[in-house]
């Protein structure tokens, strides 16, 4: 009994962290009851991190870019258009934009891919990050003319922003591979009282001097940047220049495709869903369904907790794998109070026939989990497989029905097993 209780505390105490991750940064509190009059905003002090809410219910941009392919053949075509697609989806990804829809098309004979971006409303910055080659290149001067060198953005490693100890203005310090390192040592010793201009997309963007002989395999880019700007040359040097070159034809900022009303409706229809499975719980279990109950709010909590931890996209589609991984949590909790009623017929005790019940039910509430993991999988195909989905909204609603499963484990057979043992005696 004494770890049980402990258990029952730890179970609490994990309620009530979510319950404060989960209730928005800004708690707005109005009371009119005179003379009690209070119109005020709590703000949390800490993880004041929003839900993110995909293209369908905020709105954001979508951007469409033409790809050059007229030149190549159709193996080389779908090998680039690939391989284009892939660059803009790190990029994407680097620039902080979550459940982004990238998609190739076709259209009068060009190929195109669509962007679109939820939540961002600036077109003009996502297109920067987006669509812009991001070649970079280091040059020699010789007789006031730019000599390319092999050292290129192939060779880099990795990008990152930080801050020029002197000026302390934010600069992008690269680091290069094991073959960029011995270039770079190589063009540092011939041009020692020399300028090596860095080029990036045919534009010299600094120039540094080269005071000695660099043989650490690292660089600093420095250009005047304000932090944002530092920030998006290294999210595009990180993701790589594009393969081929694209054109923008479309941007345009879009509003929320499903409508207010239809959210709106959603979302109460989901409202009144749980509410239904909560009286049905309670009028079919009487106590064992108050501790249900219990089970499935811990699990609400701590799943719009986790959303927000992750982050996770939250979609329409996504709120429905939500919705019926609740489903899923109930079931547990039914085939476990069925087993426990069959139990207490045999002539069991209460504990005993508790911990028979959920020993036994475990079986089918495994397999009817890994089932829908297995389904859910299918659906997030998160190793890219072309032959299986790739769209934004299928995934949301992938992820959050699998993750949704995985806290109705736990809450099925941790939170409410050890509820159960501490307050249902007889």
């Amino acid at each position: 009994m004494k770890y049980t209780r402990r258990k029952v505390l730890l179970i609490f105490i994990i309620a009530i962290a979510a319950l404060y991750i989960s209730l928005p940064s800004a708690i707005p509190i109005s009371i009119n009851v005179p003379p009690i009059v209070v119109n005020e905003t709590l703000y949390k002090s800490r993880f004041d991190r929003e839900l993110l809410l995909g293209l369908d219910l905020v709105g954001g941009s979508r951007l469409t870019f033409e790809a050059d392919t007229a030149q190549m053949d159709s193996v080389k075509r779908e090998e680039a258009l690939a391989s284009l697609k892939n660059v803009i989806e790190r990029r994407v990804n680097l620039f902080g934009v979550s459940e982004a829809n990238v998609l190739l098309s076709r259209f009068e004979g060009k190929d195109r891919i669509m962007v679109e971006l939820p939540g961002v409303s600036d077109t003009k910055k996502a297109i920067s990050v987006v669509g812009q080659t991001a070649q970079l290149s280091f040059a020699e001067v010789n007789e006031e003319t730019l000599v390319p060198t092999n050292l290129t953005g192939a060779d880099l490693k990795s990008a990152q922003v930080t801050y020029d100890q002197v000026s302390g203005k934010p600069v992008v310090s690269i680091e290069f591979t094991a073959d960029g390192s011995k270039k770079f040592s190589e063009l540092t010793e011939k041009n020692i009282g020399k300028v090596i201009p860095i080029i990036l997309d045919n534009q010299v963007i600094s120039a540094p001097v080269v005071n000695e002989k660099i043989t650490q395999g690292s660089a600093q880019i420095s250009g005047g940047f304000t932090l944002e700007q530092a920030r998006e040359l290294s999210v595009q040097l990180n993701a790589g220049a594009l393969p081929i070159p694209v054109k923008l034809v479309e941007e345009r900022t879009i509003g929320a495709t499903l409508g207010t009303a239809a959210v709106d409706q959603s979302v109460k229809a989901g409202v009144v869903g749980i509410i239904c499975v909560f009286l049905f719980m309670l009028i079919a279990y009487g106590r064992l369904g108050i501790i249900a109950n219990v089970a499935l709010i811990i699990f609400a909590l701590i799943s719009l907790a986790l959303y927000k931890i992750i982050p996770i996209v939250v979609t329409l589609p996504g709120i429905t794998g939500f919705l019926l991984s609740v489903g899923m949590a109930v079931d547990s909790n039914i085939l476990i109070f069925e087993r426990f009623k069959e139990e207490k017929q045999k002539g069991l005790s209460t504990s005993n026939a508790l911990e028979v019940a959920f020993g036994r039910a475990w079986n089918s509430i495994r397999d009817a989990n890994v089932a829908t993991l297995v389904a859910a999988f299918v659906l997030a195909n998160p190793l890219d497989w072309s032959f299986l989905n790739t769209s934004g909204p299928v995934r949301g609603f992938a992820y959050t029905l699998a993750l949704g499963i995985a806290i109705s484990l736990f809450t099925g057979i941790f939170v409410s097993r050890n509820l159960l043992r501490l307050f249902i005696k007889k």
